[in-house]
C-alpha cells in the first residue's frame, strides 16, 4: 500500500510517497479506503518536527472514504459506511487503520470530498465560535486570516450565531471572499496597520475576540485589538510560534484572557465529537456553511501540497488524493 512517510523532520522533501505493509484491523478497529485526505498546518508542524512524534510516521489527521474491513467488536459500523475523521494520524496514504470510536458517519447529502475538507477546519471552527469564546450577537471578533481554510468557516459560523466580524486578509481576492463569507469589513494588513484600523472600526472600543491562526507575526498587535477584558484566541502558528511573554501586558492592555485550545481536547468525548460533526454537516446541508476546496493534489504529489499551502496563497481547503 502506498503511503506518505518521513523518516526525518525538515523541509517538504522529506515527504517520500513509499509501499507500506497496513495490519488487519484489531478489536475496536476498522479498515478505511481512504477517499480524500486533508492537508493542514499541523501536519506542516509535524514535518518540521515543531510537534514532536516517533520517527518513521505517516502524516495526515483528517480524511474521508468508506470502511472496507472490521475487526473484532466492531457493531456500529459495517463495510460500505461513509466515515469521516479528524485528529487521527496516518491519513497520508491509501487505506488506514483507525478506531471506530474516533469516526463520524456522513450524511448522504454531504459529499465524501466536501467532508474531508471541513472536518478538522469546521469543527475548529465550531469550537472556537460555540465554545472557546461562545459567539452570540452583541459580540464583534476579529478573525486573522478569515478567507484561509479555517477563517473562511469561522466567518460564516460567527454570523450563523449573529456576531459582527472584522476580518484580516493580505490581497484583495482575499478581502472579497471574506466578505462574501460575512465579514462586515475586512483589513488588507499588507497595507493598513490592523490595530490601527481595528480600534477605529470598533469606536476605539476594541474587539471583544481575536481569532488568531497566525502566530508569531500577529500576537502582539492583536492584543491591543481587545477591549478591556477581551479573549485572545491563539490557535495556530503558520507565521511560526510565538516567542515568550511577560504576561504582565494582559494586565496593562485591560485584564485580557489568553488561551491556546487544540481540536483534540474539544472532541475527546464521542458524544462531543458527535455533536460537532453535526452541527457541521448540519450547516451545509441548509446551505449556511459553504465549503471552498482550493485545490487537491494526488497523494503522490504531497510535497507540492505542503509548498503551497505554506505559501500562503491559499484561499480554502487543500486535498490529497490518494
Amino acid at each position: 500500500m502506498k503511503a506518505i512517510v518521513i523518516r526525518e523532520n525538515g523541509g517538504s522533501e522529506v515527504l517520500r510517497y513509499e509501499d507500506v505493509t497496513l495490519a488487519e484491523p484489531g478489536p475496536g478497529e476498522v479498515r478505511v479506503a481512504v477517499e480524500y485526505a486533508g492537508v493542514n498546518f499541523i501536519d506542516i508542524y509535524q514535518r518540521k518536527g515543531l510537534y514532536k512524534g516517533q520517527l518513521p510516521r505517516t502524516l495526515g489527521v483528517e480524511g474521508a472514504g468508506r470502511i472496507v474491513a472490521v475487526g473484532p467488536g466492531v457493531s456500529e459500523t459495517k463495510p460500505g459506511d461513509r466515515v469521516g475523521w479528524a485528529m487521527q494520524d496516518a491519513s497520508y496514504a491509501k487505506e488506514i487503520i483507525i478506531r471506530s470510536s474516533v469516526l463520524v458517519p456522513i450524511p448522504d447529502e454531504v459529499d465524501l470530498r466536501i467532508a474531508a475538507a471541513v472536518l478538522l477546519q469546521g469543527m475548529t471552527a465550531q469550537y472556537l465560535a460555540t465554545s472557546t469564546y461562545p459567539l452570540g450577537g452583541a459580540d464583534t471578533a476579529l478573525v486573522h486570516a478569515a478567507a484561509g481554510g479555517t477563517g473562511r468557516l469561522l466567518v460564516q459560523i460567527a454570523r450563523i450565531r449573529g456576531a459582527t466580524v472584522i476580518g484580516t486578509a493580505s490581497t484583495e481576492e482575499k478581502a472579497r471572499l471574506a466578505l462574501e463569507a460575512g465579514a462586515r469589513d475586512v483589513i488588507r494588513y499588507t497595507q493598513t496597520d490592523f490595530e490601527i484600523e481595528t480600534r477605529r472600526l470598533t469606536g476605539g472600543r476594541g474587539v471583544d475576540v481575536v481569532y488568531d491562526s497566525v502566530g508569531q507575526a500577529t500576537f502582539e498587535k492583536s492584543l491591543g485589538c481587545l477591549r478591556p477584558r477581551g479573549m485572545m484566541v491563539l490557535f495556530g502558528q503558520s507565521s511560526g510560534p510565538v516567542p515568550p511573554q511577560d504576561l504582565q501586558i494582559l494586565n496593562r492592555k485591560g485584564s485580557l484572557y489568553v488561551t491556546r485550545p487544540t481540536l483534540g481536547h474539544y472532541i475527546a468525548d464521542r458524544t462531543e465529537l458527535l455533536e460537532r460533526a453535526r452541527d457541521v454537516f448540519r450547516w451545509i446541508a441548509e446551505g449556511a456553511l459553504a465549503v471552498r476546496v482550493d485545490k487537491v493534489f494526488p497523494l503522490a504529489d504531497a510535497a507540492k501540497a505542503h509548498d503551497y499551502l505554506e505559501s500562503r496563497l491559499t484561499t480554502g481547503k487543500v486535498l490529497l488524493q490518494p
